[in-house]
């Protein structure tokens, strides 16, 4: 791997190599910042907070009560399902001490969704917030879980809790009536354990920690099996990479994708909790007024999102009343950052919007663009450490470089592959590569760019045309807010481009955008068939669903 050309693209401090063992698992890690960064602020939440210290008392104490009081042992499987709260790292970091393996869950699922989850990843407890609890009470008997933990948005907030919780409760009516046979608070879990520590297993960095399931975009959600060596290895590629412009307890990072995303979970929670960095939870970033006002407060050195949040906050009156003299890294991923939205964050915050990329699978990121000025816009950026990509064809073989293929991934962040379906395993495993799903290239001198997903794909007469490339020259449009496209049944070219459009400016008429792309895309590339809707169909972290749009 020493001749791959993306080595000669390295920015001079990035090492081509990482250690995978540095840590023998993430509890080793987690020690080592608890020690070094004690007194230091760890997670902001509504004026809430919590220090290093209190995080490992506090998470002690959840761990000690999931072994002792609802009887849980190493390996058995625990489901987190909710948002940014303060609550999130002390149940996530709990149940890692008591040797579970956690299992990442969307509070916004519906009872159906859960109900697959939890069914396929044998889920034995779950800690949910209230809000959410209704859904759980229609399908908890059809689960073998045995213990729920109940949580409340104001539960680490002190006195204002109460208030919090009551305003949610009855004022917003955001928390439906439930009936749940068993379930404790999670309030009285931590009272009730005050000052106990977890009897910790025997934890191999080979183990698995968390269940990720895939959003399910091309098919039925499956539970990639990430070990505590996957997330350890995928820290410390990041950290390579970035890590020369951060000190130790001297950052904040703003938090405002979801952790139970993997994306969050390891390049904003994991990474910066090593080096002490004070991580503003965002609970809601949907209410922009409310995220921004805490951008404001907390003015970032470190913050990521995807392409629509960008988008987004910058179409808010108050975003240029922001803070961005701090802000060191701006990293977008999750879905392709557009090359006019990149253009103008650079314009309006005077920083580069950098792009990552990588999957559930990968822990998660493989390829990252490079911080050091040398990064090209439209590229996701050049393979991380102690990683090897190569672009393959429908016959496994590689092409050549600056031909299309499937992005193959081999590294230390790889998973271990997907919890008890050893045949999707296989599906995606060849040689020790990962097979990604999504079509990209590689320039002579190692960097990526993204095409598409090999499943979304249109075929018109013959002819590819990826979704990605129309959206992004329609994105450019000064009336456009947004834009997703996907295909459409056509009886003369088999497939049609369609394109669904939110409108900045109310002007904007179809005959507008054929006539823009035109001298942009190729003909059979424009689309055929364009609709216009108030908003577009987005999952849990904002990325557009191309498969919900109609």
């Amino acid at each position: 791997m020493n001749d791959a050309p993306w080595y000669k693209s390295y920015p001079s401090y990035v090492p081509h190599e990482i250690n995978a063992d540095h840590f023998k698992n993430l509890l080793e890690l987690f020690d080592q910042s608890i020690v070094k960064f004690r007194d230091l602020t760890a997670f902001v939440n509504m004026n809430g907070s919590l220090t290093y210290g209190e995080l490992d008392e506090l998470s002690d104490a959840f761990g000690w009560y999931l072994q002792h009081k609802l009887g849980l042992k190493k390996g058995d499987r625990i489901a987190i399902q909710m948002p940014n709260l303060l609550q999130f790292p002390v149940a996530m970091f709990g149940a890692m001490k008591a040797g579970l393996i956690i299992v990442n869950t969307n509070p916004l699922y519906t009872s159906q969704e859960m109900r697959h989850q939890f069914n396929d990843a044998g889920v034995k407890a779950l800690v949910i917030l209230e809000n959410f609890a209704s859904h759980l009470q229609q399908i908890i008997n059809e689960t073998k879980i045995e213990k729920v933990v109940v949580a409340r948005i104001g539960d680490m907030l002190g006195f204002k809790g109460h208030i919090v919780n009551f305003v949610v409760k009855y004022i917003k009516k955001m928390v439906p009536d439930y009936h749940l046979d068993k379930f404790v608070m999670f309030k009285d879990v931590l009272s009730q354990s005050k000052g106990k520590k977890p009897v910790r297993p025997e934890v191999l960095g080979s183990d698995t920690v968390f269940l990720q399931y895939t959003g399910g975009t091309t098919g039925v959600s499956k539970g990639a099996e990430l070990t505590h060596r996957n997330i350890c290895a995928n820290m410390e590629m990041i950290y390579a990479w970035i890590g020369n412009k951060f000190e130790d307890g001297k950052e904040v990072i703003i938090t405002a994708l979801p952790l139970y995303h993997i994306f969050a979970l390891t390049a904003n929670c994991i990474t910066f909790l090593s080096i002490g960095a004070k991580n503003i939870l965002i609970t809601n970033p949907r209410d922009m007024k409310a995220f921004l006002g805490e951008f404001k407060k907390y003015p970032p050195s470190y913050f990521t999102g995807v392409n629509t949040l960008f988008n987004g906050m910058m179409n808010q009156p108050q975003f240029m009343d922001l803070d961005f003299s701090k802000l060191k890294v701006s990293l977008g991923g999750g879905m392709a950052v557009q090359e006019a939205i990149a253009k103008r964050w650079k314009e309006m915050t005077g920083g580069d919007l950098l792009e990552g990329y990588g999957l559930s699978e990968t822990s998660p990121v493989a390829v990252v663009s490079p911080t050091d000025g040398s990064h090209r816009i439209g590229w996701i950026g050049l393979p991380v450490p102690s990683t090897d990509i190569k672009i393959m064809d429908d016959d496994f073989k590689e092409v050549p470089l600056g031909e299309q293929g499937e992005i193959a991934i081999k590294g230390p962040q790889v998973m271990k592959g997907y919890w008890k379906r050893p045949d999707e395993t296989e599906k995606v495993f060849k040689d020790g590569y990962f097979y990604s799903g999504d079509i990209g290239m590689m320039s002579e001198d190692g960097f990526v760019k993204i095409v598409d997903r090999k499943k979304e794909m249109i075929n018109v007469s013959g002819f590819k045309v990826f979704p990605s490339e129309v959206e992004a020259v329609i994105a450019g449009h000064p009336k456009v807010l947004e834009v997703g496209v996907k295909s459409c049944p056509d009886e003369k070219t088999t497939e049609a481009v369609k394109a669904f459009i939110v409108k900045k400016d109310q002007s904007l008429t179809p005959e507008e955008i054929v006539e823009f792309c035109k001298d942009k895309l190729t003909s059979y590339k424009i689309p055929k068939h364009i609709v216009f809707r108030n908003e577009l169909p987005k999952s849990n972290v904002g990325k557009i669903l191309r498969r919900l749009m109609e």
